[in-house]
């Protein structure tokens, strides 16, 4: 599949026309906890730091500014556990989903090539491996792939979208291991990073301890081959910014600014403005991280009582979601269990429209992804509507 034959592949989103009818038809609306769109303001601190740059006449640097990448490595070290991250190792992107859908067509990679990722997974990582002529391997254990020397990209994704699930440094440092055997390149798409619900992923006041793979426990003091890609969007409630970066091994991201500046992909100057300032800014961080946790603590009990069983979900912004008399898709009687459409109609009915879990690949056949991103307002609704006998 080449860029022809995206336009054949219908994006998920929009297979759910029917599903979404119903819900609107609900007597009270509609509760939308579908996609992860942040709903809350944007942090007074990053607007005023985009207004503060808006006279900006020149083109900015692809590469971003240095008092940008320098922020990037700061905060690596004060939030994630990463010391000495070199600023040269750091770029800013037009979020993340470009990244990642662009990353294999950037690396050069074509036909002969595979890459990597989780078996239930944002769908992106398998469209931008065919839009890029190479071929998706769906895989969790890294047996499954090591010593191919076709293997060309791996992408790791903890906390993960849409399971919530994270990846310790054990797991990190065995991907990174065999990725290195064979040459491959190794991305930890880690957007859900500084958003953790369950020990032992939970520090003091909240903080997180999901380990990043630029971790020196997982790298070995050594970014050589790896990058991670990260976003804004969520932690500060700037979606509409575009504002994310990736950042690693200087000599990848060398090679990914040369390509870029060909092809005019740059992150505003404001923008950049904008992620210095909230890069910056721990307080809003926590502020928004506190929302997620109250809806969360909301919505939580009321699915585990109306007999749903949410799996993983420790960390990241989505119940992963089940029928909680369903096991691997199949009840205890021995008939197949609902699927992730029967159960997005199933809440459909009750006026809460969710992402079936078939849109992150074949395991995800039986659960459903159900979304924090909604005001306070309407996850009351939500959570009304699911325990109303």
């Amino acid at each position: 599949m080449g860029f022809a034959d995206l336009r054949d592949l219908p994006y998920p989103w929009d297979t759910l026309t029917d599903v979404r009818a119903t819900a609107a038809a609900h007597p009270g609306g509609m509760v939308d906890l579908s996609v992860g769109t942040p709903v809350d303001p944007t942090p007074r601190v990053v607007r005023e730091a985009l207004a503060a740059a808006s006279d900006a006449p020149g083109y900015p640097l692809t590469y971003g500014t240095a008092a940008l990448r320098e922020r990037v490595a700061d905060w690596f070290a004060r939030r994630r556990g990463v010391p000495d991250l070199d600023p040269a190792g750091v770029m800013p992107t037009v979020g993340s989903k470009e990244l990642v859908g662009l990353l294999p067509s950037l690396l050069r990679l074509g036909g002969g090539d595979v890459v990597v990722h989780p078996e239930i997974a944002y769908p992106t990582y398998d469209v931008g491996a065919r839009l890029a002529g190479a071929t998706p391997l769906p895989a969790d254990d890294v047996a499954a792939w090591a010593g191919r020397s076709d293997v060309r990209l791996v992408w790791v994704n903890s906390p993960s979208n849409p399971t919530g699930a994270v990846a310790g440094v054990d797991h990190l440092r065995s991907v990174v291991a065999a990725a290195r055997e064979i040459g491959a390149v190794v991305v930890s798409d880690e957007c859900y990073a500084e958003l953790p619900w369950d020990a032992p992923w939970v520090g003091g006041g909240g903080t997180s301890r999901v380990p990043s793979l630029l971790d020196p426990r997982v790298t070995g003091g050594s970014t050589e081959g790896l990058l991670v890609a990260y976003s804004l969007s969520k932690q500060s409630s700037i979606a509409g910014y575009r504002a994310a970066f990736v950042a690693g091994d200087p000599a990848l991201v060398g090679d990914l600014v040369a390509t870029r500046k060909h092809l005019g992909m740059i992150v505003p100057a404001p923008v950049q403005a904008a992620m210095i300032a909230a890069l910056g800014d721990d307080e809003h961080v926590a502020a928004q991280r506190e929302r997620y946790r109250r809806r969360r603590e909301a919505l939580l009990p009321a699915l585990r009582s109306a007999g749903y069983a949410v799996d993983s979900s420790e960390a990241g912004l989505y119940l992963w979601t089940r029928r909680a008399d369903d096991g691997a898709g199949e009840r205890a009687d021995g008939r197949a269990g609902p699927t992730s459409r029967d159960l997005a109609r199933e809440l459909a009915h009750r006026g809460i429209l969710v992402g079936p879990g078939e849109f992150y690949g074949a395991a995800g056949a039986h659960h459903v992804r159900i979304a924090l991103t909604a005001s306070d307002d309407a996850v009351t609704a939500a959570v009304g509507r699911i325990t109303a006998s």
